[in-house]
């Protein structure tokens, strides 16, 4: 993350995404305001992190956050994602308190949480929710057995049309690592920023012996049903088999931090674990 003057101990805290923010209440902080990127218009939060997120007023978006609001709010400590924008506000922010703003793409959710963790002063509070990320992890394994052993886990999200799958070194990608899940061949691997786009005559790239679908928004909604009534769509084994799973595709896609990853667990668990 970038460098400033960084308080002890903040006690007033605004942030600029609501990954951002999200970490920083899995860390016991909980910020006076927030940028946000969901619904800045209705200050609604994603599904996963509104109940924990009540009350916190909203800024506008990451890239450009309410400034004369942030200024009346006199924070002691500004951070968050380096989104669109944010380069020219940057230095005006820190005219108001210390700021530090990153580049998402350059760090992994994981580094992006324990480096929000030294930034407020809570390692501790990290290496405790580390280790409670971990027994999930291992009390999913061993709820889950030998089951997926032999068995391929795929993932795909609509997002504005368009066809994604989140690879290995995507946020669910390392979740479903952790997890011992495999992933199909087309999946196993690491890219650039974590994703890869594909076409619909591409789609049989993601087969698996189960599928994960996300979607956004209507429109996206309305592609995923699209693709359901194409031809291309019945050839899939997970389609074939009736392992076909449907998820939120803020949660699993935008909700890379701690939080979120917890969500994705519970999906996990939802779907995967015998009944």
């Amino acid at each position: 993350m970038g460098e400033a003057c960084v308080p002890y101990n903040p006690q007033r805290v605004v942030t600029l995404s609501t990954a951002d923010l999200a970490n920083a209440l899995a860390l016991g902080v909980k910020p006076i305001a927030t940028a946000n990127d969901f619904n800045p218009a209705t200050g609604e939060f994603p599904s996963y992190l509104d109940s924990q997120a009540q009350g916190i007023p909203t800024l506008g978006t990451s890239g450009q956050p309410n400034l004369e609001t942030i200024l009346e709010l006199k924070p002691d400590f500004i951070f968050g994602w380096f989104g669109s924008g944010t380069e020219a506000t940057s230095p005006l922010l820190n005219q108001i308190a210390p700021t530090v703003v990153y580049n998402w793409w350059d760090l992994s959710w994981k580094e992006v949480f324990n480096s929000t963790a030294q930034l407020l002063g809570k390692e501790d509070v990290a290496q405790a929710a580390w280790e409670h990320y971990q027994a999930r992890i291992e009390d999913l394994k061993a709820s889950l057995g030998n089951r997926y052993q032999d068995k391929k886990i795929s993932f795909i999200s609509f997002y504005f049309g368009g066809i994604e799958t989140s690879v290995n070194n995507s946020f669910v990608g390392s979740i479903l690592k952790d997890a011992g899940l495999q992933r199909p061949p087309a999946q196993n691997i690491d890219v650039e920023h974590g994703h890869i786009e594909l076409s619909l005559e591409e789609i049989d790239k993601v087969d698996g012996d189960v599928l994960f679908v996300a979607s956004f928004n209507d429109a996206d909604q309305e592609a995923v049903e699209k693709l359901k009534r194409n031809p291309l769509w019945q050839t899939l084994k997970a389609v074939q088999q009736n392992q076909v799973y449907f998820v939120d595709g803020v949660t699993w896609v935008w909700g890379s931090d701690m939080i979120g990853a917890e969500a994705v667990i519970d999906d996990l668990q939802k779907y995967l674990e015998p009944r």
